[in-house]
């Protein structure tokens, strides 16, 4: 009976992030899947699609034969010795496709029949892993003592979290720092990768025995993403930490992370002169999102600071010229919003205080009890 993965192993796939072959093809692959997950499809795209009409045609059957006759010869070849590659650099990975059905059984066959390997298919498939996870997010988000890390915009809250081995970086696992200039040189995640990723974060931190979860304050939307509402509920009833910084490091923070960070980044990616164009688009494109609550007049005078910071940075004289563009966004527009938002949410702030304070509170197991 050939070697079959069960849900009682699930939890063990993602904590040891044990690599795993993805039969779906590449459009299903696309929509979601999971970090530890290698894309060699059984089928592609449109062998998939002609096999799915041919089964709603013709039946099960026919649609079973069609899809022996094109996965065959050459291209069968090809794509057993794909995974015979991973399963060679893998030995101890696991296959599955969709519903882990005739996808992953034939592949499993015929790795057995080519190289004696049995190699494990995952019962229920992506559906059963991703129904795991959605449930483990569930649980352990209403399980687990949750603490809000908030502050003022450029606070470096990301970097306080980074050191504590309770935490998960929400805004780095949806690639977007949650705000107009929350953008990276590179796509946030699908939703459903976010999720699976969040959940596999989440799993991690129980496994590792922590009862209380330090997170950043954020909206229910990251960009374009959205936290699962169980998880967002229990944030908005859990106490606060606020991290209070002086406005010039606050500043010198955001300067670092919003320009010279993202310069690097591009410039990596397109090269100097490319690298640059890209950054000014960026910061534009950001601030534009501000205009009509900045109002035509301010935003006029900030896109000027923005496009005259850039053209010193262009004559390498660095980045000191985007310091007064920040620091009037951060001050005159951030705060403001900030401090009215925190100001309904006093009740529940149970600690405030520097960085090294804040960061011992976190690190010393204090409980913090305030929750409305």
């Amino acid at each position: 009976m050939p070697s079959t993965c069960t849900e009682s192993d699930f939890a063990r796939l993602f904590l040891d992030d044990i690599p795993m072959i993805d039969l779906r093809a590449p459009v299903e692959f696309a929509q979601g899947s999971f970090a530890n997950a290698c894309n060699l499809p059984l089928m592609s795209n449109e062998e998939r699609a002609a096999v799915g009409t041919c089964y709603k045609a013709q039946g099960q059957a026919s649609a079973i034969e069609l899809g022996h006759q094109l996965v065959s010869g050459e291209i069968k070849a090809a794509r057993l010795a794909a995974w015979k590659a991973f399963v060679n650099q893998h030995p101890e990975g696991v296959l599955f496709c969709f519903r882990g059905g005739l996808r992953s059984r034939t592949t499993q066959q015929w790795i057995m029949d080519d190289c004696g390997v049995d190699y494990p298919r995952v019962a229920g498939g992506y559906k059963a892993l991703r129904r795991f996870l959605i449930e483990s997010t569930e649980r352990i988000s209403s399980e687990m003592n949750i603490v809000v890390l908030s502050g003022r915009s450029g606070t470096g809250k990301t970097r306080l979290l980074k050191k504590l081995g309770n935490s998960i970086d929400l805004e780095g696992l949806a690639n977007h720092r949650g705000s107009a200039f929350g953008n990276t040189t590179t796509p946030q995640p699908t939703q459903i990768n976010f999720e699976n990723n969040l959940a596999v974060a989440l799993l991690k931190v129980e496994a590792a025995g922590h009862r209380t979860l330090v997170l950043e304050d954020e909206g229910r939307n990251i960009g374009s993403l959205h936290l699962p509402q169980v998880l967002h509920q229990n944030m908005s009833v859990s106490p606060i930490v606020n991290l209070e910084v002086a406005d010039e490091e606050r500043i010198d923070i955001t300067v670092q992370e919003y320009a010279c960070d993202i310069h690097e980044a591009y410039c990596q990616q397109f090269g100097t002169v490319v690298g640059l164009q890209k950054l000014e688009a960026h910061l534009l494109a950001s601030l534009a999102k501000l205009q009509k609550r900045l109002g035509g007049e301010r935003f006029q005078r900030l896109a000027m600071q923005m496009q005259a910071a850039i053209k010193q940075l262009a004559a390498d004289q660095g980045y000191s010229g985007f310091r007064r563009v920040f620091g009037e966004l951060l001050l005159n527009y951030y705060d403001p919003m900030y401090d009215y938002q925190i100001s309904r949410k006093r009740a529940r702030i149970a600690f405030h205080g520097s960085r090294e304070e804040v960061l011992n509170a976190l690190q010393s197991g204090e409980s913090f009890s305030v929750r409305v």
